[in-house]
């Protein structure tokens, strides 16, 4: 416990210290973002605002996981880094810097195109499949890998297997659609930010949780394990990993809430999407992660219909996608449309709690 606890104030730290250092060297290099034309006209006031803040999120993710491991070699607290955690903590770093190269494209260019959609998609298949090749490997002495082939709701469905080549085919569909649907999400100040430190912080509960009821490597002696314990390898070392997600988030708000003196960038945004989807998986909560995250599910499917809708019939459902922006457009405030969707999130992410519990009481009687 005290090292989550350590993790979470770490990248809180690093993040909220690190994130005025680069604004001031992003504003003195000219790292300006870039404002889509055919956005809200309110918007266009942003354009020059920093980008890429989402290397202070990396650097405070690695500095809290990394800094709590380090205190725990010194107090004997924790086993070090996990294959679980490490493997998230990969996916997160290589999806991130897929979304450097796109900023760093946007800004050099001045536009707001980066990196074309086969060169990013390339760059989040390569991440993807590696990380679903490699959560197969790594079997600790209880037998369990970082993953398994089941597809899984609060844990791994029996009677839904699907294979080490369709798994991994799963794993990158997972991926794809998680970082692209954070990614469609920060499109207004502090939404992404606040809304993944929910996320990520009902992913600390659920993780430590599964770390108590483990059915084995847990917090309990073998003659208290219930019932409906958790088969996930590392449960423990992947709260690390949420609470400094959600540290790092949290940090990183300070500055990007409205109105915001720096964007997150697609660094940031594909990097928590890469987060969010490793998470998911070596935790056994593939479709428990869709409730969860709900506002990301439904931004990405708002312009998957809005695509969709207007190819078919040549006209749109909403004013403009990602669905956030059909607000502004309606006549919401900015920051009227963010604290709505934040307590949107807080809403899903309860009930995803509660389905969680729920299902662990039901299968213990």
């Amino acid at each position: 416990m005290t090292q989550i606890l350590l993790a979470g104030a770490i990248a809180i730290a690093v993040s909220i210290l690190l994130t005025p250092v680069l604004i001031k060297v992003f504003s003195r290099q000219g790292f300006g973002q870039e404002i889509r034309v055919e956005g809200p006209q309110s918007h266009q006031t942003k354009r020059g605002t920093p980008s890429m803040g989402g290397v202070a999120i990396l650097a405070a993710l690695w500095a809290g996981y990394f800094g709590a491991h380090l205190i725990g070699v010194f107090t004997d607290a924790g086993n070090g880094p996990t294959a679980s955690g490490l493997l998230v903590l990969g996916l997160a770093t290589a999806l991130g810097v897929v979304g450097f190269l796109d900023d760093i494209i946007k800004i050099r260019k001045h536009r707001n195109l980066g990196l074309n959609k086969t060169a990013k998609s390339i760059g989040q298949f390569i991440a993807a499949i590696l990380f679903g090749i490699l959560v197969l490997q790594f079997r600790n002495d209880y037998g369990y890998t970082p993953a398994s082939t089941n597809l899984s709701y609060v844990r791994d469905i029996d009677a839904i297997t699907l294979g080490s080549v369709v798994f991994v085919v799963f794993c990158w569909l997972v991926v794809a659609a998680w970082s692209n649907a954070v990614n469609f999400t920060d499109g207004l100040d502090g939404l992404a930010a606040g809304s993944m430190a929910m996320v990520l912080g009902s992913y600390v509960l659920v993780t430590f949780f599964q770390f108590v009821n483990a059915c084995a490597g847990g917090a309990k002696p073998p003659s208290e394990i219930p019932t409906g314990c958790y088969q996930v390898r590392d449960p423990l070392d992947l709260a690390l990993i949420a609470v400094a997600g959600g540290g790092a988030c949290l940090g990183f708000l300070w500055w990007n809430a409205a109105p915001a003196k720096i964007f997150m960038g697609d660094t940031g945004s594909l990097a928590l999407g890469g987060m969010l989807a490793g998470l998911s998986i070596t935790t056994r909560t593939e479709l428990l992660a869709v409730v969860i995250g709900a506002l990301f599910v439904a931004e990405i499917m708002s312009v998957v219909i809005q695509i969709a809708f207007f190819r078919t019939t040549g006209r749109r459902v909403f004013r403009m996608a990602p669905f956030h922006h059909h607000f502004e457009l309606g006549g919401w405030a900015e920051t009227t449309v963010i604290i709505r969707f934040w307590l949107l999130t807080a809403i899903a992410c309860a009930l995803g709690l509660s389905l969680f519990y729920g299902e662990f009481l039901t299968t213990n009687g």
